[in-house]
């Protein structure tokens, strides 16, 4: 008897779902959109909860219609579930993502069901769990059910991917596109951002990266390396390009060497195409790929992620928008982490240096009331905007309100040297020079964090230069305390 015989339909596989029953929805390209709709068309079911992280089609599920029936738990929140986060209609849970997996294997969140879309069975019955593996690993082995839609479209991929069809209690049977992700377009803004974190990788580093317009930036200016390779968390399809040159041969690494490793992929047909049984990627779950140890076993590894504010102490918030939720804590502080404990390792977060068309600073003296915190000031490292790189390890709280004040925007500058001074009382932050309170005087030349734009007084005319040039440059030559390293530059400026 062939597996497709055991088929069943939408509305029956989904049958098997009870009410008050916790139930993992597969997310990102592996989405199971059909059996969600199909669900969301019973009226019998009350208080499903549903845990997911980032999913892509339609959200009916946390319509206002099924207010009660379906309950939305977001361990990491995408566009759909954001204004029903919001308005109290879903929730959301804070967690790194390394930690997910043993939510569901140690039976803190028991599931009673795991939705999930799989790559058809092979001659040996085995199934994959296709572009994303995270925590679906994790459902599948501990739910009471697996519940799938087996798509004769969705990429069999290599690594810890396998689902026997056995497993399976029901599932149904489709032939449909995975959701896409287009790449995001590039402002002049994020193309200068690629250009200076780019500077910051040298040959033979092992790359973490995420998704979006400045991660695409980085890839597409990195085609002058050698000997990349990569242990992330997730990829796109800014990576294609670079293992088809040659720059990404994964021969350096201490861990899985020769291969990629990942825990999902969002993209495009171009990038489902090149992970589909490609034994030079490796898809693991999230608890292996986001294992500080693991990746900190690697040398050289380069961890770029994204923020959304930075306080002058190196407070990072990138999770929310003051107390609205935007997204989740994901995996950044576990590369954060590893990357601080590689060999080399530099542990990078870029930002552009405005909001809302440049009206707003995300460098701030405090981070906005309800803003959350994601990587400290204890874990932070690199810091990059548009005008520049600066490294806040070691740096006193004085020397990185300075270090960052020089990659702000130049509109605001001024705005946070008063700011930091009335924060912190530093007194000799705001003069010109002259000996402060209890012997602390005014950085210059020569003192570690010194900075030109820490000297908030008037300058003389000879003195001033124009406010637009990016913060190495302003420095080079007369500073050589500062931490906005010219050297990721290569000579040059974003």
């Amino acid at each position: 008897m062939s597996w497709q015989s055991r088929a069943l339909s939408p509305e029956e596989v989904v049958s098997l779902i009870g009410s008050h029953q916790r139930v993992f929805v597969h997310g990102a390209a592996a989405t199971p959109s059909t059996l969600l709709e199909a669900m969301c068309q019973r009226h019998d079911l009350e208080n499903v909860r549903l845990y997911h992280l980032h999913t892509t089609g339609a959200h009916d599920f946390v319509e206002k219609q099924h207010e009660g029936r379906f309950r939305s738990v977001s361990l990491f929140a995408g566009a759909g579930v954001r204004d029903a986060i919001d308005e109290g209609r879903a929730d959301f849970m804070p967690i790194f993502l390394s930690d997910i997996p043993s939510l569901f294997t140690n039976r803190t969140v028991p599931l009673d069901a795991a939705l999930v879309q799989l790559s058809p069975p092979d001659r040996h019955g085995l199934c994959t769990l296709g572009t994303s593996v995270d925590a679906a690993r994790a459902a599948v082995d501990s739910a009471s059910v697996v519940l799938a839609e087996i798509n004769a479209q969705m990429p069999r991929t290599h690594g810890h991917t396998t689902v026997p069809i056995s497993r399976v209690k029901a599932f149904c049977v489709t032939d449909r596109p995975l959701h896409e992700a287009a790449p995001a377009e590039q402002t002049e803004v994020e193309g200068r951002i690629g250009e200076v974190v780019a500077g910051l990788v040298e040959d033979g580093s092992t790359l973490q990266m995420g998704i979006g317009a400045i991660p695409d930036a980085v890839l597409a200016r990195l085609h002058d390396k050698h000997d990349l390779g990569v242990h992330t968390e997730m990829f796109s399809d800014g990576l294609v390009a670079l293992v088809e040159a040659g720059v990404i041969t994964n021969r350096k690494k201490s861990v899985h060497n020769g291969r990629i490793v990942s825990s999902f992929v969002s993209g495009t047909r171009r990038l489902f195409d090149f992970v589909d049984d490609n034994p030079l990627v490796e898809m693991h779950p999230c608890d292996r790929t986001n294992d500080t140890a693991l990746i900190g076993k690697n040398n050289k590894v380069v961890a770029i992620n994204s923020a959304i504010q930075v306080d002058l102490s190196g407070q990072v918030c990138a999770d929310s928008i003051g107390a609205k939720i935007f997204s989740g804590i994901g995996g950044q502080m576990d590369f954060i982490r590893g990357a601080a404990r590689s060999l080399g390792g530099k542990p990078i977060l870029a930002l552009p240096s405005t909001a809302a068309r440049g009206t707003i600073s995300r460098i701030v003296s405090v981070l906005s009331p309800g803003a959350g915190v994601v990587t400290t000031r204890g874990h932070v490292h690199w810091i990059v905007t548009e005008y520049g790189a600066v490294n806040l390890h070691g740096m006193t709280l004085r020397e990185r309100g300075e270090a960052l004040i020089s990659i702000a925007h130049p509109d605001f500058r001024a705005d946070l040297r008063k700011e930091l001074v009335n924060l912190r009382h530093f007194v000799g932050c705001g003069d010109r020079g002259g000996a402060g309170r209890a012997g602390h005087r005014s950085p210059g030349p020569g003192t570690p964090g010194f900075t030109p734009e820490s000297l908030a007084g008037p300058r003389r005319k000879d003195e001033q230069v124009p406010s637009s040039q990016p913060a190495w440059r302003r420095a080079r030559g007369r500073c050589p305390g500062l931490r906005a390293v010219r050297a990721g530059f290569g000579g040059r400026g974003p």
